[in-house]
């Protein structure tokens, strides 16, 4: 079969009227000759009746008495109710099309059940029902695990949801439908002359993505480069193909990756700063943290103390476990990380040296740096951010295509 993979986030999904705008999409798929399987993501956002974190708020969210396995019950409603309701509308638009559940649709999972991780896509039954009907709708972020029992994949679910079918069917394309028109070099909501890239590496957006950039889920790309299927970050309202996502080793398809993709953020930071010595070391400082489940960023080590980031409303939690064995800590509170993202920084002398310039330039303090192969992190202050981006961008990003 010559098959496509569409997936509609949930602004595609929340009104008839943006059902429709996803309904032209599928019908110019169809009309080209390719059998086409939707993945939908719950209706709408917050505040919105059938939207994950609405649901949530029904069960007293992180205060409820549920189980994991009760609660992923719950989330993985939305969902059933988006497939549902998209099925019905394509029906009534005389496309042939089945709805199928996660788990009805072969997706495996661990027993994570708020955070699972596929572990296999069983095709049989969706390929039967393929042969029969032009559309197959499946709900997003959703499976089963050994047990029988309704698994979520987290937040972005849906997108790997499309991905891990899209591999599993060996689909021509896996099509992520947004409300923006593909990946761009930086949030223009902070950017104003942010560009769209035509194309980008896997591994570009990828990294892109785990920095904060929220177009598409990494673990739906790092899926998709495993057997290279090619990806397509669109926007539903217009009729553009939007970024690809490929490999320069995906036959046809050129794509090169560059010095700089693009600039990423984070807010909503605190960097912690602890003290060390022979008594308090260390090791037991991160041994409290990773006993507490604090997950650690931005971390840097000196022979007489550690520094590290956390989320906002972990700050708390972190001072009150080191406090209570005699650390001396001091945050600093509303810091943002800014990622410098590219997959051709590896070994280029004078990168850092621009970021330092460029910064430098607008008055703005980096409060701390690393690095890897792929990306260098700034934090700074929030403050600070929308002047940070802009310099960084201007920096790098300006002749893009």
């Amino acid at each position: 079969m010559k098959m496509i993979v569409q997936k509609f986030g949930g602004t595609s999904v929340q009104s008839p009227e943006t059902r429709e705008m996803a309904f032209k999409h599928i019908k110019r798929a169809v009309s080209d000759g390719y059998k086409v399987v939707v993945v939908v993501s719950a209706i709408g956002r917050y505040g919105d009746p059938y939207a994950t974190d609405t649901l949530l708020e029904l069960i007293g969210a992180k205060k409820t008495k549920l189980s994991k396995r009760e609660q992923a019950m719950l989330l993985s409603v939305g969902e059933t109710i988006s497939c549902a309701v998209f099925t019905n509308m394509l029906k009534e638009s005389g496309v042939l099309a089945e709805g199928f559940s996660g788990g009805q649709a072969g997706i495996r999972t661990t027993p994570n059940h708020l955070n699972a991780k596929i572990l296999e896509v069983d095709t049989e039954r969706i390929t039967a029902a393929l042969e029969k009907n032009d559309v197959i709708v499946v709900a997003g972020f959703q499976g089963v695990d050994e047990h029988h029992d309704v698994t979520t994949l987290g937040r972005g679910g849906s997108d790997t949801s499309a991905a891990a079918l899209g591999v599993a069917l060996r689909a021509e394309y896996v099509d992520i439908f947004t409300d923006v028109d593909g990946m761009m070099t930086a949030d223009p909501r902070i950017v104003e002359h942010a560009k769209s890239l035509r194309q980008v590496s896997y591994n570009e957006v990828s990294n892109m993505a785990y920095q904060g950039a929220k177009v598409i889920h990494p673990r739906a790309v790092e899926i998709a480069m495993t057997a290279k299927i090619p990806m397509r970050i669109r926007s539903t309202y217009l009729d553009g193909e939007g970024t690809l996502v490929a490999s320069g080793e995906a036959g046809h398809f050129d794509v090169k990756e560059r010095l700089v993709t693009g600039i990423a953020h984070v807010t909503d930071l605190v960097q912690v700063s602890v003290q060390t010595d022979a008594k308090r070391t260390q090791e037991s400082a991160f041994a409290l943290l990773a006993d507490g489940g604090i997950s650690l960023d931005f971390i840097n080590i000196s022979a007489t103390n550690i520094v590290f980031t956390v989320p906002e409303e972990k700050k708390e939690t972190v001072e009150k476990l080191l406090k209570a064995k005699d650390f001396s800590v001091m945050s600093k509170t509303e810091c943002a990380k800014v990622s410098i993202v590219g997959a051709g920084i590896t070994g280029v002398p004078g990168v850092t040296a621009k970021i330092v310039r460029a910064l430098a330039q607008k008055g703005i303090q980096i409060l701390q740096s690393a690095d890897s192969h792929t990306t260098i992190w700034v934090l700074v202050s929030e403050d600070d951010l929308i002047p940070a981006v802009n310099a960084l961008h201007d920096e790098f990003c300006l002749d893009f295509e």
